[in-house]
């Protein structure tokens, strides 16, 4: 009885104490605004795709092939001035290909043709102006794949920077005006994130077949766009 007791009496303090049941302290105004700013910039540097496909009735044969096709390719290339730090290869593929005919009771017979290698050579062009002429040159002396242009900034610190402050100009102009329209002050910031967008990278797919013997590929860099977005919460006074 009297632990009973004494357990009531606990349980009865507790319960009485100021923390207990204590409110929870109001929340400050507030408002939360996202702001949207972008910075273009002309790209600098150029990623381009480039891939060998040779077939042969052995894996052998249509390795040889491709080898010999591809060292042409990377010895041109580092006469046009691509330094070995920019050439790296992205893979390379053996494969055996097959056509299926269909027979008369309706199943189908795996015809071997042959086997295909593939090698894929990723290239950074450092000079913009370059990129038609070394993509011309390299089909011309055995690439039959790929093509695939990607226009970049070696450092896109500056235009990234850039966009940021439009982003925020944008959230403090909006918070401004949402305040002003409520008829309250607006305060410090308390908050502030960040969502950064890659720009939107120009991406051609040129084939071999596309383009004139003697005639370079015409290439446009245009520009890239950095765009970020960033959600800020002020105080309200």
């Amino acid at each position: 009885m009297t632990r009973l007791l004494t357990a009531s009496l606990l349980g009865a303090a507790l319960l009485g104490s100021p923390g207990a049941n204590a409110a929870e302290p109001p929340v400050a105004p507030r408002i939360v605004v996202t702001g949207e700013g972008e910075s273009a910039a002309a790209p600098d540097l150029a990623l381009l795709s480039l891939s060998v496909m040779r077939e042969a009735k052995t894996a052998r044969e249509a390795l040889d092939a491709d080898n010999a096709a591809m060292a042409a390719v990377i010895a041109a290339l580092k006469e046009a001035g691509i330094a070995d730090r920019d050439l790296q290869t992205a893979g390379v593929q053996i494969v055996p290909r097959y056509n299926y005919v269909n027979r008369q009771d309706g199943t189908q017979e795996a015809e071997f043709v042959a086997y295909q290698v593939s090698n894929t050579l990723t290239v950074r062009i450092r000079d913009i102006a370059t990129v038609g002429e070394i993509l011309d040159r390299s089909v011309t002396l055995g690439v039959n794949q790929g093509g695939g242009i990607v226009f970049a900034n070696e450092n896109p610190a500056t235009a990234a920077t850039e966009a940021r402050k439009r982003a925020m100009a944008d959230a403090t102009a909006k918070a401004r005006t949402l305040t002003e329209a409520g008829g309250v002050k607006l305060g410090r910031i308390l908050e502030i994130s960040e969502v950064s967008g890659a720009p939107q990278p120009l991406d051609i797919m040129v084939k071999a077949r596309s383009f004139e013997a003697d005639a370079a590929v015409p290439v446009q860099p245009g520009e890239n766009t950095y765009r970020v977005q960033v959600t800020v919460t002020f105080a309200i006074d």
